[in-house]
């Protein structure tokens, strides 16, 4: 193998900015409890700037409650890496088949572009056993959980598709829950049926993508401890890791964070577990 071929030792050495002039938008961060926060505060951290989408009412609705959209977003301000960066944040509900492409919108014509989508966000509830779903379950978690992240990658690529030829360091990051390990989600048939579709589809959106130098990749982070469970459920989950605790949110941060970088860029079209060998 011609000796070209390899960088040179400087080449070899990491950049403790990779993300360094690159903007991120990331959904679904909400919660300083919640993994869209920690893949935020990784990617800021890492010198990108980030636009985080939030939708309160959600939360609100859910047992765990709603976080302070200006605490998040101080957070990871905290955790910029370069100083020329920024962070903002707006609301969005993404059951609306127009809220994509607002926010992707919003993102460009703010930062002149775009090149980290994180589709992070889910509908919590709504949801259970297949003799318990109904019509309405189905389609709410279809808009939110599959819809809605579709179509944010159909602005983000046509987005892009507007950058000058040949520009690299696209990155299309998608969330799923693990559906196809195990015994599946039997109690939570709507939401397993939305997040499997985002599995699926990921190696069909990759191709095509491909061509125009952006990274298409699913990420199972696994059971995250994010404040939803307690008491003997929390300890019974936690028995089945190796490690005797749950994932923290800043585990899935890490890998999905690394994935944005140009050391993930020859990954693509991949459903990712990171679970820590949680034993099913």
């Amino acid at each position: 193998m011609p000796t070209d071929t390899y960088p040179p030792p400087a080449g070899l050495r990491r950049d403790p900015l990779p993300l360094r002039g690159r903007t991120a938008l990331v959904t679904g961060a909400s919660r300083r409890a919640g993994i869209g926060h920690a893949v935020a505060r990784r990617l800021a951290a890492y010198g990108a700037s980030v636009h985080l989408h939030h939708h309160v009412p959600h939360d609100a609705a859910m047992p765990w409650g709603a976080d302070s959209p200006g605490a998040v977003a101080d957070s990871v301000r905290a955790a910029l890496g370069d100083p020329g960066a920024r962070v903002d944040s707006g609301p969005g509900d993404l059951a609306d088949p127009a809220e994509p492409a607002r926010l992707i919108d919003i993102v460009v014509r703010e930062y002149g572009r775009l090149d980290i989508l994180v589709a992070n966000h889910a509908l919590s509830g709504c949801d259970g056993t297949l003799d318990e779903i109904d019509a309405a379950m189905l389609d709410a978690h279809w808009a939110v959980d599959t819809r809605s992240v579709l179509l944010l990658v159909q602005t983000y690529a046509r987005s892009r598709a507007a950058l000058p030829p040949g520009t690299s360091g696209g990155r299309v990051v998608l969330m799923t829950s693990g559906q196809d390990i195990g015994g599946g989600m039997p109690d939570e048939i709507a939401y397993a049926l939305q997040k499997g579709a985002l599995a699926s589809v990921t190696r069909s959106l990759a191709g095509p993508l491909a061509e125009h130098g952006i990274t298409v990749n699913t990420v199972n982070p696994g059971p995250v401890d994010t404040g939803y469970a307690s008491g003997e459920a929390h300890a019974a989950v936690a028995a089945r890791f190796p490690a005797g605790h749950w994932g923290l949110p800043d585990d899935p941060a890490r890998l999905i964070a690394w994935l944005a970088t140009d050391e993930a860029r020859w990954i693509t079209g991949q459903v990712i577990n990171s679970e820590g060998g949680f034993r099913r």
